[in-house]
């Protein structure tokens, strides 16, 4: 069975004092269904990813609560996965029709972050990590600054290599007129902000963000069809919560895993992809992220991205043209569904400056935690 994006969109990602989560997902619920040219009534089910709403906004009966926004009452449920809630509601989205019980559904990724202070947001991010970890006062800063130091001291590289990540996605990030940042800044810009964790500095870090997404899967060809895309891998593997329990910090187990799976669901090869949407959370995580989906050999990661091998212009695959986390933002329900847009724009040959030339096969890595949970889908024209 086929299954085809019929409706892709978001709202603006970053400090949206002004806006309500319900305004939030209106705008890109509504903006989905003028994008498929679709009426309310005719998607059959709802799924919402989201993190943070029951920790810091007291709202847990999400499914309801934005299916009433939609205007319909159908079957609406709520996923939860840390940051990789989007890629998950998707996934379980996909099943549902793969399984019979639904032709068209919704999926919204959503979340409202900036209202609340840092310390709560810090907080409620560490509930995706492992008793151990929140007992030790760690960070998700701090865990990623242990995998940058095993990786940099492992292949020798260098903290200069590792700025040219934020460097890269905040160029993209210029072009996106969506994106919470659209500044362009140097290795020189990156080496001096504020270090958050040794190594990782504030420019290596995604910022706190608002923001919400929003597709439209079908087994059907409904609607505008004229620039079909369609989902045709979805795969998701686990690991340990916790850092300390794994065999290597410079690698995730659960995105190999699932990437391999992708490909070989879709009869691809990692050559085959054009255009990828990569969880940079921080910077680490993107040069990390490719080698475990195999676009760079083990160690030249970050050589590879310093120079240009996935940057807009000059790669073969291009990485995060949408600035990615980094640059774009992180509502971290939202992220995955962002990301899934982005490509669909990409594939469609929508995405305006930030176009990818002749790009007919896209990638999605969306990750939850220190890399506990990862979701991979693969979309081709």
């Amino acid at each position: 069975m086929k299954i085809n994006i019929l409706g892709a969109a978001t709202t603006r990602f970053g400090e949206l004092w002004e806006t309500s989560p319900r305004a939030l997902a209106r705008e890109a619920m509504s903006h989905a269904l003028k994008n498929a040219d679709l009426k309310p009534q005719q998607v059959d089910a709802l799924f919402v990813g989201n993190m943070l709403a029951g920790i810091l906004g007291n709202q847990g009966n999400l499914g309801s609560f934005f299916a009433e926004e939609l205007g319909v009452s159908v079957p609406a449920f709520h996923i939860e996965g840390a940051c990789a809630s989007g890629g998950l509601a998707l996934h379980n989205a996909i099943n549902s029709i793969l399984a019979g019980q639904h032709k068209t559904v919704m999926v919204l990724g959503i979340e409202k972050m900036t209202d609340f202070n840092q310390e709560d947001i810090t907080s409620g991010l560490m509930a995706a990590g492992s008793d151990e970890e929140r007992q030790a006062g760690a960070t998700f800063a701090g865990i990623y600054a242990l995998m940058a130091q095993a990786y940099m001291q492992q292949y020798n590289v260098s903290e200069e290599l590792l700025s040219s990540v934020a460097v890269k996605n905040h160029y993209h990030g210029s072009l996106n007129t969506k994106a919470q940042f659209q500044n362009i800044i140097t290795i020189a810009d990156v080496m001096k902000s504020t270090r958050i964790a040794d190594p990782l500095k504030l420019l290596d870090c995604s910022p706190i963000s608002d923001g919400a997404s929003a597709v439209i899967i079908s087994s059907e060809n409904i609607g505008d069809v004229s620039n079909p895309v369609s989902i045709t891998a979805s795969e998701v593997a686990t690991d340990t919560l916790a850092l300390y329990q794994r065999e290597s910090f410079a690698t995730l187990s659960a995105v190999t895993r699932a990437a391999s799976k992708a490909y070989s669901k879709a009869n691809i090869t990692p050559s085959d992809i054009d255009v990828a949407e990569i969880h940079d959370c921080f910077s680490i995580a993107e040069v990390i992220a490719t080698e475990d989906l195999r676009f760079s050999k083990r160690g030249e990661g970050a050589k590879d991205i310093a120079e240009g091998k996935y940057t807009l212009g000059k790669g073969k695959i291009i990485t995060n043209p949408s600035g990615g986390l980094k640059a774009c933002g992180h509502p971290v329900g939202a992220t995955g569904i962002k990301q899934i847009v982005e490509i669909t724009e990409q594939l469609r040959g929508q995405a305006g400056s930030r176009q990818v030339k002749g790009a007919r096969i896209g990638l999605t890595h969306n990750v939850g935690g220190s890399g506990a949970v990862a979701v991979i889908h693969i979309l081709q024209t």
